[in-house]
């Protein structure tokens, strides 16, 4: 008996798939991105030692535009190095010390401080995928959309290309925030004392200039999306599928991905930890169509 089990543990360890190592990772933390600027204007730069030329993934952290911080990358820094890229986590000025309009232009300057240095940590600025998750979802959709944004900076909207939001609720500010008129109402609840109405700048106007779908059109060069969401939330289960149409009626390749038995954090988490299925669609997509 002891002959057959060791004979079955040999066999195992012989059929056993081999892992490749995970790729040593430099990383260099707190980069300014604006001269003596504001202590959040700082970004994080992740890459293999010996990396040149490679595409970059610049994320944004969510955090309901309120909280968060760059720090909050879970898997994905050494995810995405294994698989030949640079990672960049960035900060940005919050809400309500700041507007959504200034926390827009922070991260514009953000990329341009990668578009223009991330040569000598080894990346392409010529190849930028931006992603994010919650609020940084709605925050990276609107700048691979708003093209406005990075132009104001001197950055080619050509070097995006690609958009990873995961799990936002904001694509269609406007529709978010009727939904929630309705249910409150419906309810007899009262109203939030900062809610997206007034996190968006309280206007009509405000609420649809902060919509990635309002700045969805043929011919911008706006760059394929993965709108990742969990199934379990029908608020963000609504707006990727809103997200995804328009892209789609535009001519912009794009994937819808529901993930089932996610919640709005662990869906998140699951980009980068492999053999889960959201690692796996967003590889083939990423391989497939984005071709950064």
């Amino acid at each position: 008996m002891k002959s057959l089990a060791l004979s079955v543990a040999l066999v195992s360890v012989l059929v056993a798939p081999v892992l490749a190592p995970a790729a040593e990772l430099r990383i260099t933390k707190d980069v300014p991105y604006v001269k003596s600027g504001h202590e959040r204007h700082v970004l994080d730069i992740y890459a293999a030692p010996g990396a040149k030329n490679a595409p970059v993934v610049f994320w944004i952290h969510g955090g309901g535009w309120q909280t968060g911080d760059k720090s909050s990358v879970q898997q994905k820094p050494q995810a995405f190095v294994d698989k030949g890229y640079v990672f960049v986590s960035t900060n940005y000025r919050l809400l309500p010390q700041v507007d959504m309009g200034t926390i827009n232009r922070d991260l514009a300057k953000s990329l341009r401080w990668v578009h223009e240095n991330i040569a000598q940590h080894g990346g392409d600025p010529r190849r930028v995928i931006v992603g994010g998750h919650s609020a940084g979802a709605q925050l990276a959709a609107l700048l691979c959309t708003d093209d406005r944004l990075l132009k104001a900076e001197g950055v080619p909207f050509t070097i995006l290309k690609g958009c990873l939001p995961v799990d936002g609720d904001t694509y269609d500010v406007p529709a978010i925030v009727a939904n929630g008129d309705m249910r409150r109402k419906l309810h007899g609840q009262a109203d939030p004392k900062f809610g997206h109405r007034a996190k968006f700048g309280g206007t009509d106007e405000l609420l649809r200039e902060y919509s990635a779908v309002t700045h969805v059109a043929r011919g911008k060069g706006i760059p394929p999306f993965f709108v990742l969401h969990t199934t379990e939330n029908p608020d963000t289960s609504a707006q990727a599928f809103r997200l995804g149409t328009v892209l789609r009626e535009a001519g912009v390749p794009v994937k819808v991905y529901g993930a089932r038995e996610t919640t709005h954090n662990s869906v998140n988490a699951a980009v980068g930890v492999a053999d889960h299925p959201v690692t796996k669609e967003l590889y083939a997509f990423i391989d497939g169509t984005m071709k950064p």
